[in-house]
């Protein structure tokens, strides 16, 4: 074999990673696969507050003890992972300075979702949300209609009125052969490994970021006193390498 058809042949063989960003948005309304606002819910564009360069999106949601349903606000990609697939996911999130910590009650702050037939019209998968100061995120497995929950607490406090920064990596598998990490602020705070990271059900899954107010529905009440709340976010991401995904990197 001429050294031309050797080299090509070797370097055909050698299993190759290209980082590739699968999606990008730098906190503007335009790009997403779709969005969600429920009720009094808004999300808007603002160029007061940001990561690193305006503009940035601001979602709000409005308690209303007259309301019965839910209480999202989120932006969507859609086609986020199905199995098989490692991807990492990438974002910052700014809670205002006045924000009420509230340990009682649950705001969650992005969620994979996707629809089904059987069981659950839609359901979220990997969530991660804030109970006060703590933050959490979770792995569902099993089916849709026989699922299991395993909550994973952060081992960090959460503050107001500063950026944070979260990457989440994830091998998804309906076996022993996925991975989940997260890291927050620039560390991994998460790591599970030879674990199931989602249902049975191969379907694609979106990623939503945004405030979804979920305690207000499912405690059939608002906790505290604060009744309007909104979240800021900047830099999200969808990538094959955590560099990619780094809002401090792009």
């Amino acid at each position: 074999m001429e050294l031309r058809a050797l080299f090509f042949a070797l370097l055909a063989a050698q299993p190759t990673v290209w980082a590739k960003q699968i999606f990008t948005n730098r906190g503007t309304l335009d790009g997403w696969g779709g969005k969600q606002t429920e009720h009094k819910g808004e999300i808007k564009e603002v160029s007061d507050v940001f990561y690193d360069q305006p503009p940035a999106l601001v979602m709000t949601q409005t308690y209303d003890k007259s309301y019965t349903g839910r209480y999202h606000s989120e932006v969507r990609v859609l086609n986020a992972y199905k199995h098989g697939d490692t991807r990492f996911y990438g974002f910052a999130f700014r809670l205002p300075p006045d924000w009420q910590f509230e340990p009682a009650q649950s705001y969650d702050l992005a969620q994979f979702i996707a629809p089904f037939d059987q069981c659950d019209s839609y359901m979220p998968s990997t969530m991660f949300w804030a109970e006060g100061t703590k933050l959490f995120t979770r792995l569902k497995t099993g089916s849709v209609c026989n699922q299991k929950t395993t909550k994973l607490p952060l081992n960090v406090t959460l503050t107001a009125g500063e950026w944070h920064k979260v990457i989440i990596e994830a091998r998804w598998a309906s076996d022993s052969t996925g991975y989940f990490r997260l890291s927050y602020d620039g560390e991994q705070v998460v790591d599970v490994q030879n674990v199931a990271t989602t249902v049975s059900e191969d379907v694609p899954f979106q990623f939503r970021v945004g405030l979804y107010a979920n305690g207000w529905h499912d405690d059939n009440g608002m906790k505290g006193t604060q009744g309007f709340r909104q979240v800021f976010y900047d830099k999200i991401a969808i990538a094959t390498t955590e560099k990619e995904a780094d809002p401090d990197s792009w």
